[in-house]
């Protein structure tokens, strides 16, 4: 992939390869019925590259970039041209003790930046641009946590792709070329039990997650009777090679209101990819032994989308509304 002067060019909206943030914001919004609804979504979303520039330009600095998805059912409702191979509602998922649950969502707005105000500013003029075409269905606000840990102490996204690695797992290639370049996107808000964590000794918390608390050093749980989290989320094809994704997790809060949470977000080349990922972790491997994470960290939403790159989301808004679409 090209080499990209941060300095100079603002970010282009669905560069899912753009680099993590100091702070996020996802905005998960379901959308109205009527066809002036979608015709207004058709329009912003056309235009969204030039509502992330005429903010982002502000402070180039600042990195600021929009990614967006598109749920199963709201694509079919705009009439796109095709579908990814991939793409349908989120499965929700019953373990032995633990659920996954599905919860609406027609559109994702990923946004990231290195300031707040940055994020903040979009979101705000995105929903005025949208007005009441659509309805919020979650709004999360996210900050990266001192040296990227989670709420829970522990660093987050270790294992992401890098390099030429990224996007061979996070982009759709040449086994679904319409939509090259694209990603699948499946989004879970979780709240955690931070007084039970905090009276788990340091040692069990090791094992559950798979690494060191202090300096993040992998622990090797194959001989252990019960998986870590790590192990249970790392995938692997027939031939035994490790299929990744590219995870932007963010840790979010409010003190007051007890609630400490992380919200998962991945992308990937492949969506049966998550899929096993999260059967792994709420079913069990082998079926029973499942996430021991999932004691103290409950899943509030679940939901999937696809992410088209910018040339791709711009033909399929012109092909569907047979109009050139701005940009």
């Amino acid at each position: 992939m090209s080499a990209k002067n941060w300095d100079r060019v603002p970010i282009d909206a669905q560069s899912i390869e753009a680099p993590l943030s100091l702070a996020a914001v996802f905005l998960v919004v379901t959308v109205g019925g009527d066809q002036a609804a979608l015709s207004k979504i058709s329009a912003v979303l056309a235009g969204l590259d030039d509502l992330v520039k005429t903010v982002g330009f502000r402070d180039l600095s600042g990195r600021l970039s929009c990614i967006a998805g598109i749920g199963r059912e709201l694509w079919d409702r705009l009439h796109l041209d095709g579908r990814p191979a991939e793409l349908k509602p989120f499965a929700p998922i019953q373990g032995p003790v633990h659920a996954a649950p599905a919860t609406p969502g027609d559109l994702l707005f990923h946004i990231r930046a290195e300031r707040a105000d940055l994020c903040f500013e979009l979101e705000r003029i995105l929903l005025d641009s949208l007005g009441d075409s659509v309805t919020v269905a979650d709004e999360v606000s996210g900050f990266r946590y001192f040296d990227a840990r989670d709420l829970l102490g522990f660093v987050d996204g270790t294992a992401n792709p890098t390099g030429l690695d990224l996007p061979a797992s996070a982009l759709v290639g040449g086994e679904d070329a319409a939509f090259a370049g694209g990603s699948y996107v499946v989004v879970q808000k979780y709240l955690h039990d931070m007084a039970a964590w905090a009276k788990t000794p340091t040692h069990l918390q090791e094992e559950i997650i798979g690494r060191t608390k202090i300096d993040n050093i992998e622990l090797d749980d194959d001989a252990a009777p019960r998986k870590s989290h790590k192990t249970l989320t790392t995938i692997t094809d027939d031939g035994g090679n490790e299929l990744d994704i590219l995870r932007d997790n963010m840790p979010f809060g409010r003190p007051g209101q007890k609630e400490f949470g992380t919200y998962f977000i991945g992308y990937s080349r492949y969506l049966w990819v998550i899929e096993k990922m999260l059967q792994r972790m709420y079913v069990g491997e082998p079926p029973g032994a499942y996430d021991r994470l999932l004691d103290f960290s409950t899943p509030q939403t679940g939901t999937t989308f696809f992410a088209p790159s910018r040339p791709t989301l711009q033909a399929l808004l012109h092909d569907a509304q047979g109009t050139p679409a701005d940009g």
